[in-house]
């Protein structure tokens, strides 16, 4: 596991062997089981997420009581909720395990001892922000630009791995709509 985040940091920085070492104090390692909670809503957003195995997805529970997924993350990407960790405060978000899945953790706290002992993890999360703000932005605008079904057509020539790997389900829930639109949708495209 360590090996994934090692190689994931030398893609933005340049961290030797014995620094990483030192770098990767700064983390928890943990297990989740399929569907288990790594946060639920209320709670003190205490931690940031790296993926190395599996599949998390953070969501919240929305005015007619359906769960509305907001974010992915698979291996290597990160995800929490940023105002709340930023901030300590409770979520109004929930993040899960879709797979059974294990993930290196990291506090607000140790985020910022591990930025102001090592400079260089400073230009590192910045590019994680960068890049999630990033995908933040393209995907407020398929949501203002394309119908739901252009949506599904766009995510499925960009991430067609993605798409095969999450349950329909989720990326109804992500892309706004209910699995049975889903399912038509897909209908018309394959005949």
């Amino acid at each position: 596991m360590s090996q994934i985040l090692k190689e994931h940091l030398n893609k933005f920085i340049l961290c030797s062997d014995n620094e990483f070492d030192n770098i990767q104090k700064f983390f928890s390692i943990r297990t989740f089981s399929k569907k288990e909670n790594l946060l639920e809503e209320g709670q003190i957003c205490r931690y940031h997420y790296f993926v190395t195995k599996g599949l998390i997805r953070k969501f919240f529970i929305n005015e007619k009581g359906m769960e509305q997924t907001t974010e992915f993350a698979i291996e290597t990407w990160w995800l929490t909720d940023n105002i709340a960790y930023e901030h300590r405060l409770p979520t109004s978000f929930y993040i899960q395990a879709v797979e059974k899945s294990e993930v290196f953790c990291i506090s607000q706290e140790n985020q910022q001892k591990l930025v102001e002992e090592f400079p260089i993890m400073e230009r590192y999360f910045r590019f994680v922000y960068q890049r999630a703000y990033a995908a933040s932005q393209m995907r407020v605008r398929y949501l203002f630009s394309l119908s739901k079904e252009e949506f599904y057509h766009q995510l499925l020539r960009t991430q067609p791995e993605f798409v095969q790997r999450v349950p329909q389900y989720l990326i109804a829930s992500f892309l706004g709509f209910t699995p049975e639109y889903l399912s038509e949708i897909r209908k018309k495209s394959v005949s």
